[in-house]
């Protein structure tokens, strides 16, 4: 038997979240199209005949650090690879970007065996492209594999999860069987909220939201939820609830959905925009609302 644990990481949107999803088998991590949807270094557990392989999905590693909140983001990443067995790369560029090598410079400080996941490879319609990337590649690290996947497309995926098995020492089960994540409901309550926002807002305000769970408890079958969604101003407050309070309707109803279905029982889902100034440049507000590592 194999058990330990699998970091992965990257740049921004090059699709962890959608891979440790598919490798699951379940929705664990938040996705959207934006860069750093992923706040949290998060576990995704999945027990098969062979072992146990505990994914950590982690934010996206990335070279700005002018606020608080970038800072925190990257210290998370580079934590996550410090007692992992193996580290997962996943790149979604078939040309070698500047930020790799801040990605390729904290593996090297790691010493960890890493595969090359390129990702994203249903989108590239001319195969040939790939071949130039994956050799230099090649040339830069030496990298236990090389695999082209897709995480949304599911291919490659079962050759993935077989090399990460080799990689993986030999042990019993870190967590029970039927474990599949690390995480307490009310931590999915605030994500999937987050989620429902970020994918009804514009650019530039989802970078401005977090969510806050104040109230999580269940009453004769039901389970209330009151959360706050946190802004940093009020010109973005106005912009979350919406005219006539249309954005927050459609958030609510929609998240509450995804929680009746993840929870398996009926939500009562109560949510308020307020406004604390700064909180994304601030560590001490940064702690207070859950940015903790």
């Amino acid at each position: 038997m194999k058990a330990g644990y699998v970091a992965l990481v990257g740049r921004p949107n090059a699709g962890k979240s959608t891979l440790l999803n598919h490798l699951i088998g379940q929705k664990i991590s938040i996705t959207s199209r934006r860069p750093q949807t992923t706040r949290h270094r998060i576990h995704g557990i999945k027990t098969g005949e062979r072992g146990q392989a505990i994914y950590v999905d982690t934010p996206g590693i990335h070279g700005s650090e002018k606020r608080a909140i970038n800072r925190y983001l990257n210290r998370t990443a580079s934590g996550a690879l410090l007692g992992v067995d193996v580290v997962v790369w996943v790149v979604d560029q078939w040309i070698w970007h500047p930020e790799n090598d801040l990605v390729l410079e904290k593996l090297q400080a790691a010493r960890r065996p890493v595969i090359l996941a390129v990702n994203k490879v249903d989108q590239c319609e001319d195969k040939s492209r790939l071949l130039p990337f994956l050799e230099d590649a090649a040339k830069r690290y030496d990298f236990a594999e090389i695999i082209p996947v897709s995480a949304l497309r599911g291919i490659n995926l079962e050759l993935l999860e077989e090399k990460i098995m080799e990689l993986l020492p030999e042990g019993n089960p870190i967590y029970p069987e039927d474990q599949i994540t690390d995480r307490p409901e009310r931590f999915f309550a605030a994500e999937i909220i987050r989620e429902k926002l970020i994918r009804s807002l514009g650019q530039e305000v989802p970078h401005a939201i977090t969510v806050q769970i104040e109230q999580y408890k269940e009453q004769k079958g039901i389970i209330h939820i009151h959360a706050v969604i946190w802004v940093e101003r009020e010109g973005q407050k106005i912009i979350v609830i919406g005219k006539q309070g249309e954005v927050m309707k459609k958030v609510g109803q929609r998240a509450r959905e995804d929680l009746e279905k993840m929870l398996e029982k009926k939500v009562y889902l109560n949510l308020w925009v307020k406004v604390k100034k700064g909180w994304s440049d601030n560590e001490r507000a940064l702690q207070s609302l859950g940015y903790s590592e």
